[in-house]
């Protein structure tokens, strides 16, 4: 076969994900994961009695609709008018997909051309780096330091150069739990509609906002028409393994994501979309209380974490918690958190996995807290062993 490298070079250095290393360290340890983002409870009994029914009943057993089911279409469109007051038609303006990754994966091939740019927060989630070369675009990181872990619009705009094409914003933001304010996101907005560029917002944390406020940024003056406003029912009702995501924005950019989606899964989670029709129409008062449990989870860990001799970096959102290992002696996140399910039996994963210039975030560490409060309290007891 040759000299050639059998993985498109695109890829190079991108084979196991982390979070695939990690947990299958904590299976075979026996260790608890704190690693990858998945909760270790199924979410609303009335949610997976829904898909039950929609199994037994014959819906979504077979290929549905390419752009998704109806139900789940118009459901996506009321959650949107409901919570941030957007309107979109769900015929024209909602497409569903495999969880938000293939929402992410579909647009970011759909708009991007080799060559193009794309500025986005770094850490960055690791699929967008390997969306972005698999577009054969280049990816330009605005990196969010710590303590405080906010953009610096000032460097924001300096990157932006002829070749930019698009801004790929991640609030609640993964993994630093940063929230954007009103002001930070009136400031991106000026920017894009300055520039003409496209916007790919990724908003899978957006019910999981525990200092602050979410603000969808397609809701900005100029940004509906040029945003792509991804979430998904995941992070949301803790049924992650469902994968089932949503695209919302203008027609002709829904239109564009369709098409490269099309040839990715084309149609996925028949069953399961009918389900998360009926989870995005649960009452106020579910939305409230799953946000007020996670809230208690974060403040646990927190100071467990920090009991332990961590410096946390407290979360706006989401479902982790960053910290620093230097005041435990140690500098490489990478080699600790191998060698932590073998020193105290839990696993969390290196944040400079996240960073494109890895000595930035060497020292971070990152813990998910969407796990049952015993398990995070058995955790933290383990985790004072060192």
């Amino acid at each position: 076969m040759g000299a050639r490298p059998l993985l498109n070079r695109r890829l190079a250095g991108m084979g196991t994900t982390i979070f695939a290393e990690m947990s299958a360290l904590a299976t075979a340890t026996g260790s608890i994961n704190l690693g990858q983002g998945f909760p270790d409870t199924d979410g609303p009994e009335e949610v997976r009695e829904a898909a039950v029914r929609a199994l037994r009943e014959g819906r979504g057993n077979q290929y549905p609709p390419g752009p998704g089911v109806p139900e789940l279409r118009e459901a996506i469109a009321e959650h949107q008018q409901r919570f941030h007051g957007l309107t979109y038609d769900p015929d024209r303006e909602v497409l569903v997909t495999a969880g938000a990754t293939e929402a992410i994966a579909a647009a970011l091939l759909a708009l991007l051309e080799p060559g193009d740019e794309v500025i986005a927060f770094e850490p960055f989630y690791d699929s967008y780096a390997a969306c972005i070369a698999m577009a054969g675009a280049v990816r330009v990181p605005l990196t969010l330091r710590q303590p405080a872990f906010r953009p610096d619009l000032d460097e924001l705009r300096s990157l932006i150069t002829p070749r930019t094409r698009l801004l790929l914003i991640n609030t609640p933001h993964n993994p630093t739990g940063t929230v954007l304010t009103p002001e930070e996101l009136a400031a991106i907005a000026e920017l894009a509609v300055e520039h003409d560029l496209l916007v790919i917002t990724d908003e899978v944390y957006e019910h999981l906002v525990f200092d602050g406020a979410h603000h969808p940024l397609a809701a900005l003056p100029g940004m509906r028409e040029r945003t792509v406003a991804i979430s998904s029912a995941g992070k949301t009702f803790s049924f992650t393994g469902w994968k089932v995501g949503w695209v919302t924005g203008a027609p002709e950019l829904v239109a564009a994501v369709r098409t490269a989606k099309q040839y990715l899964t084309y149609v996925s989670a028949g069953p399961f979309q009918y389900a998360v029709a009926e989870a995005l129409r649960l009452p106020d008062a579910y939305f409230a209380e799953f946000r007020a449990e996670l809230h208690r989870k974060r403040d646990l860990l927190a100071a467990g974490l920090t009991e332990a001799g961590f410096r946390v970096f407290e979360p706006q959102g989401t479902y982790f918690i960053t910290t620093d290992i230097t005041p435990l002696g140690e500098k490489d996140g990478i080699e600790f958190c191998r060698a932590l399910p073998a020193r105290c039996g839990v696993v969390a994963i290196p944040n400079a996995v996240f960073y494109d210039r890895t000595e930035i975030g060497l020292a971070q560490v990152r813990f998910a807290f969407c796990k049952r409060e015993s398990v995070l309290r058995e955790a933290v007891e383990r985790l004072h062993r060192l």
